[in-house]
């Protein structure tokens, strides 16, 4: 028993990252959990007496996050943030976000041999996440999850987080980004997508709405999750109610219409964001309704006037903008987002370009 779980820990969780969080006890498990793009996650089960507690550990990609201390900073902060207004307002603040580790060098990193940097938060039992959205009472629940994330921090400084990624919902920066790739093509793909090209180049007029918008002090910079899809939303299993939102290393400076289209560009479709049959693939605006009533009970009273009118067109901006980026890297080889099969990002963007098409035609909005 101890060699298998040795050898486990050998192929999956290096042993000076097992033992480098202040954790209380032994291993009895180690399994790989999730299925995101970016890190390694793992989920690891120690014994203490007779006391069973399940941390999560997490090799962070730093070839996606440059700046894993300042990532670790913005996530600890905002954090401490929600549990001391939670826990202020008579909820629970172990199950209103994530609480991280400490290493026992005192930051919240630990750095294995070959120079990768691991984290450790506390798992959250009794709840889980879904890939797809289930029905529109689900939905609403999870904008209700956004809402309740973006008030609670609507009194957070967000100029002193870090932008861990620059520019990361910079449109224009990605637009310019794109062109690079598709000029430079390195593998020589670009042939086989050029239909998917020029629906990009000829939506570029987006690309600068909301960024105009912010500087023009119609939009406010506030503390953004940046990744709101779906099975980012942890819902509970005994109550069916939402308790918070996963997976923060992109909170940072942002608009609040990027979270809320990127919520309706994963949740508010017909079919997984992977799927080949674009026949599956449409736009639901049941979905959007209910999304969006959730969102705005939360935060209704404090969006600006600006903000709720660039509701419906930030869905598109956001499911524009991943496109633009699953293109992007399956032109230029599959560098960013994991992929599984040959072409996969090509499909990731595909369906995002049938979404956009579907709620043009819904919303009554070009990029003209």
């Amino acid at each position: 028993m101890e060699d298998n779980l040795n050898k486990v820990l050998d192929e999956l969780l290096p042993v000076e990252v097992a033992d480098g969080f202040e954790t209380d006890g032994y291993i009895t498990k180690v399994k790989r959990l999730g299925n995101g793009h970016i890190n390694r996650t793992f989920l690891v089960t120690f014994r203490d007496s007779d006391a069973y507690k399940k941390y999560v550990f997490q090799r962070i990609n730093t070839r996606v996050f440059r700046m894993p201390e300042e990532l670790m900073n913005n996530v600890v902060r905002v954090t401490d943030h929600i549990r001391a207004k939670t826990a202020l307002a008579g909820g629970d603040p172990e199950r209103a976000t994530i609480r991280f580790i400490k290493a026992r060098n005192g930051s919240y990193l630990v750095t294995d041999k070959e120079g990768e940097r691991w984290r450790a938060y506390c798992f959250l039992d009794d709840c889980r996440s879904y890939e797809q959205v289930r029905c529109p009472e689900d939905f609403e629940k999870a904008g209700v999850a956004l809402g309740r994330f973006q008030k609670l921090l609507a009194d957070f400084p967000a100029g002193e987080l870090c932008e861990t990624i620059p520019n990361f919902h910079n449109t224009l920066s990605r637009v310019k980004d794109f062109e690079k790739i598709i000029e430079a093509d390195p593998l020589g793909r670009r042939r086989e997508c050029e239909e998917e090209v020029r629906f990009v180049l000829d939506r570029t007029g987006y690309a600068g709405k909301v960024l105009k918008a912010i500087d023009a002090g119609e939009v406010p910079v506030r503390v953004t999750h940046n990744d709101t899809k779906f099975n980012n939303v942890l819902m509970d299993d005994k109550t069916g109610d939402v308790l918070c939102l996963i997976d923060l290393d992109t909170v940072m400076p942002g608009s609040a219409l990027y979270d809320f289209g990127d919520s309706i560009r994963f949740g508010a479709s017909s079919a997984e964001e992977d799927e080949r049959d674009l026949s599956k693939v449409y736009f639901v605006p049941e979905l959007y309704d209910a999304y969006k009533k959730g969102y705005m009970s939360e935060v209704g009273s404090i969006l600006t006037v600006k903000e709720k009118e660039l509701l419906p067109f930030s869905a598109i901006l956001m499911t524009y903008e991943c496109g633009m980026r699953f293109l992007g890297d399956h032109i230029d080889g599959d560098n960013y987002f994991s992929i599984s099969r040959p072409g996969h990002n090509l499909d990731r963007a595909r369906t995002q370009f049938k979404l956009i098409k579907d709620m043009e035609d819904y919303f009554g909005i070009t990029a003209g």
